[in-house]
């Protein structure tokens, strides 16, 4: 992995090492956040599969009615019997916060006057798997609302997962070495001008040490020719 391409400086090397740390910290933030995405989702996923197997279940009996009504009685009149339906629904949606995630909640309303008469047609010309399938549909649509809710959520928080799994792993595995290994590489830097300087201020030191020492001897000697 490369380093960083930058200035090997103190102001450089303290800028990395904030960077860093907030590095650091975010990925701990991040990977937190992974986790617990990973347990709603997983718990989300389980109670999404009880409830569409549920739902599978009361469609099969619905659908297995309306083959016997179909069987039974005329396309024509079939047809007829469903062409004005007696309630109608509204459909509502609202949305709830689940780790930064936005998922919908679907809620309806029935504009019937009696919620409990909703067969559309006489007695006289149908049969009664056709009342159970309507009945059947109409007591499972709560279930179909729960269960597209629950889809929906189970996709989203998947998205989110992937993208909180990416972010992690470019932090882990990408960002945090290379912040460490230009850090690195900057402080070897700095240390070796540090000793740099250090060599050269002793060499000076001995140059201004050797040329006190010849002064002194010349003057010396020089004293030592006066007083001869």
């Amino acid at each position: 992995m490369e380093r960083l391409n930058v200035n090997p400086t103190r102001m450089m090397l303290t800028s990395l090492k904030k960077k860093l740390k907030t590095a650091t910290r975010g990925h701990k933030l991040m990977k937190d956040k992974r986790d617990e995405l990973m347990k709603e989702f997983l718990e989300l996923a389980k109670e999404n599969g009880r409830l569409r197997e549920q739902v599978e279940k009361s469609l099969a009996v619905v659908y297995d009615n309306f083959t016997w009504a179909s069987a039974i009685m005329s396309s024509e009149v079939m047809e007829e019997s469903l062409m004005y339906p007696k309630q109608g629904v509204s459909l509502q949606v609202e949305e709830k916060n689940i780790m930064s995630v936005r998922v919908p909640i679907f809620s309806f309303e029935t504009s019937a006057h009696d919620e409990e008469n909703i067969i559309p047609y006489g007695f006289a010309r149908t049969s009664g798997e056709l009342d159970n399938a309507i009945e059947g549909l109409s007591n499972i649509f709560p279930l179909l609302l729960d269960l597209a809710a629950k889809e929906k959520e189970v996709s989203l928080l998947a998205a989110e997962l992937e993208k909180t799994r990416r972010r992690v792993n470019a932090l882990e595995y990408v960002m945090i070495p290379r912040l460490e290994m230009t850090i690195k590489y900057i402080a070897m830097k700095l240390d070796e001008n540090e000793r740099g300087n250090q060599t050269r201020l002793m060499k000076v030191k001995d140059m201004m040490l050797t040329e006190a020492i010849e002064d002194r001897r010349k003057k010396n000697a020089e004293a030592m020719e006066r007083a001869i």
